[in-house]
């Protein structure tokens, strides 16, 4: 089983600006991409691949490989599933809720293909046993899409729901949903920015949250 998790670093996550700066957005998407390729590993998932593109800066104490591409991600990932022979797990990297037992149930799942959507009608979690008899369209309603092409090329599917994996973290109310529910660097840095002090009253901010 290979992973694969396309990522993009710079001017990244425009939604969250209300709450956090440009520069603060840009070290959160590496903390939240820390926290999933980490989960990816307690898991047993050890072969992970990177996509984006050079202008990213994909940090290299990640032990994973990095690939680039100037195409854009539906063109990306259809040409990297044309080159795998072993199912892949596509994972978006602004999932910091994924644990590891998310991702041994969805890799035990015996289906062609296992999909848990996004809010929204997003796809946020691919598991592709065949990739190469498969193809991705994300946008514009991805994971009704996702369930088209599966129908289309007659393989089977399993719907893999969970409010945990469908919290893709966009906007700034979303951020809650990490200091609740989060774990390791991307919580930690959530927490540092809008957590609660021991009196419980909130810190400065994080009325930019409700």
């Amino acid at each position: 089983m290979k992973a694969l998790i396309p990522y993009k670093r710079q001017n990244a996550k425009s939604r969250l600006s209300p709450a956090l700066s440009l520069r603060e957005r840009e070290q959160f998407v590496e903390l939240m991409l820390r926290d999933v390729v980490e989960s990816l590993r307690e898991a047993g998932v050890t072969d992970i691949d990177i996509l984006t593109t050079p202008s990213n800066g994909v940090p290299g104490d990640l032990g994973t490989n990095i690939l680039f591409s100037e195409h854009d991600l539906n063109e990306a990932i259809n040409q990297y599933l044309e080159t795998v022979n072993e199912p892949v797990l596509i994972l978006m990297a602004d999932l910091p809720l994924v644990a590891p037992r998310h991702v041994k149930e969805i890799v035990a799942i015996d289906k062609d293909l296992v999909i848990v959507p996004g809010k929204g009608g997003g796809t946020n979690v691919l598991c592709i046993r065949n990739p190469q008899r498969f193809y991705v369209r994300y946008y514009d309603s991805s994971f009704l899409n996702h369930c088209r092409i599966a129908e289309e090329t007659g393989q089977s599917v399993h719907i893999y729901d969970s409010f945990l994996l469908s919290t893709d973290i966009d906007e700034p109310h979303d951020l809650i949903e990490v200091m609740l529910h989060g774990h390791g660097l991307s919580k930690a840095y959530v927490d540092s920015k809008f957590g609660m002090e021991r009196n419980g009253k909130s810190r400065a901010g994080l009325g930019l949250l409700q």
